[in-house]
């Protein structure tokens, strides 16, 4: 995996995965950043959620679950020097379904947490991670 981050101007900064895909960043106006973008971190906690979803959802689906929705929020405190590591994060999510087994809904986030996504374990290293979740029944 890779990864080439361009300095535009300001405090604006462009991403290029090997994948080919671009993102940008921007800085907080009190940092010289014009705040056009998300910051670095909002990034880092936004690819934990992507990566758990994306766990979350294919458990469920292999798992023949009617699932048709998955919401994850995050919300992170960060500690107060630098550097500013997440030092807790607290995922909820919300998962609309058919029929959905709660004990399913359990396992697939758990799996999630403990083994598949590399995004949120790498963060349990400095977070403490806690995990709710709420299903909602679709007709």
């Amino acid at each position: 995996m890779e990864c080439t981050i361009k300095w535009v101007d300001g405090m604006t900064f462009m991403a290029e995965t090997g994948t080919g895909h671009l993102v940008t960043m921007d800085g907080a106006p009190e940092a010289g950043g014009r705040n056009l973008a998300p910051r670095p971190m909002e990034l880092m906690l936004a690819g934990a959620g992507g990566c758990t979803a994306f766990d979350v959802v294919l458990i469920l689906k292999r798992g023949r679950q009617d699932v048709r929705n998955c919401e994850v929020k995050l919300i992170a405190e960060r500690a107060e020097t630098d550097p500013k590591v997440f030092t807790r994060i607290g995922f909820h999510y919300t998962v609309h379904g058919k029929g959905l087994k709660p004990e399913a809904v359990e396992r697939a986030i758990h799996l999630s947490a403990e083994k598949y996504c590399s995004a949120s374990i790498m963060l349990a290293k400095t977070a403490e991670l806690t995990h709710e979740w709420t299903i909602v029944e679709v007709e």
